[in-house]
């Protein structure tokens, strides 16, 4: 991490020196769910760790099975064929918009356990969560029992490599859901349409832990700065705060956290109102190995916001 100089001379250049990182940045994430479609299919290649890519494999695996069951009505038991779900889990790896989703999940997972082992936060439970569950609202404080569960849920099924198809955003939940169905019928098959509708009528996106974080957020008014303290809110309730903060994609966030990407870290907290050495202390806390451009502080969040926005990833997001 570089030192945060105060060079009035270097000052007028933070701006271009910020844009042109960022763009190297919308590059790197520009290519990122390309090269894990390739990879998934072409196991073996060095260019992205086998931890991610079995957690990535796992995870697109137990959604499969997931579907599955449903589409062809396997739910009183009946086993799903191996193969069956082999081949449709190569279906969805395919799949841009689900990959880029499972990749951000599998971030987030990987940097929650980085920070318990590097600075004893713990992936679950945040200062600032048992804050919220003290709460004397009884509203936000069920709430935050609700997003702790939840979180402790995520963190398990994570080092499982599963993930409930529940708690995907719904554009990707029903988007699963209607490739399935194809599927099957493509096959042959005719499935339990009563079943997947069921399905489909049961899902609430405001309850999966992504949409309780939001909520959480949210009821924290004014006080969501809490959420970009890192060490105080946890990873889960930093990348929801950011992501409030900004009006960009929580999975946006958590990407930001990524090597390559401090350029976009450090803009997103700038547009949210920290200043350079709050930003610093939270790159610090990653780990980045990325030093903050002198004359971060000349950046008015308002302007730190619009460079955010006129991102190709952002708008893509």
């Amino acid at each position: 991490m570089g030192t945060l100089a105060t060079d009035q001379t270097a000052i007028p250049h933070v701006e271009s020196v910020l844009r042109d990182e960022l763009v190297r940045a919308d590059n790197a994430l520009g290519g990122v769910a390309p090269v894990l479609s390739h990879l998934l299919a072409s196991p073996g290649l060095p260019l992205v760790s086998d931890a991610t890519l079995a957690r990535l494999r796992g995870t697109l695996s137990d959604i499969a099975s997931q579907v599955l069951t449903v589409a062809e009505d396997k739910t009183s038991g009946a086993p799903l064929d191996t193969e069956e779900v082999d081949r449709f889990t190569d279906h969805l790896g395919a799949d841009s918009a689900l990959l880029s989703h499972l990749y951000a999940a599998a971030m987030e997972a990987e940097f929650t356990t980085r920070l318990e082992q590097r600075a004893s936060i713990d992936p679950v439970l945040s200062p600032l969560l048992q804050e919220l569950i003290a709460s004397d609202d009884p509203a936000v404080a069920e709430l935050a029992m609700s997003a702790m569960a939840a979180q402790s849920r995520f963190v398990q099924s994570q080092r499982r490599m599963q993930l409930s198809i529940g708690e995907l955003p719904a554009e990707l939940y029903h988007k699963v859901i209607k490739r399935s169905v194809a599927y099957v019928r493509e096959r042959g098959g005719t499935g339990s349409p009563s079943a997947v509708q069921a399905m489909k009528r049961g899902f609430d996106e405001g309850k999966n832990r992504v949409g309780l974080f939001s909520r959480l957020v949210a009821s924290m008014g004014n006080g969501v700065r809490a959420a970009l303290e890192l060490d105080h809110a946890g990873f889960a309730l930093f990348a929801s705060g950011i992501g409030a903060a900004t009006r960009q994609p929580r999975e946006l966030a958590i990407l930001s956290c990524h090597e390559r990407q401090g350029a976009r870290l450090a803009l997103a907290l700038r547009a949210a109102g920290l200043d350079a050495a709050a930003v610093e202390q939270q790159f610090r806390l990653i780990d980045s190995s990325e030093s903050l451009p002198i004359g971060l502080n000349e950046i008015a969040p308002e302007r730190a916001q619009t460079l955010l926005n006129r991102s190709p990833v952002r708008k893509s997001g």
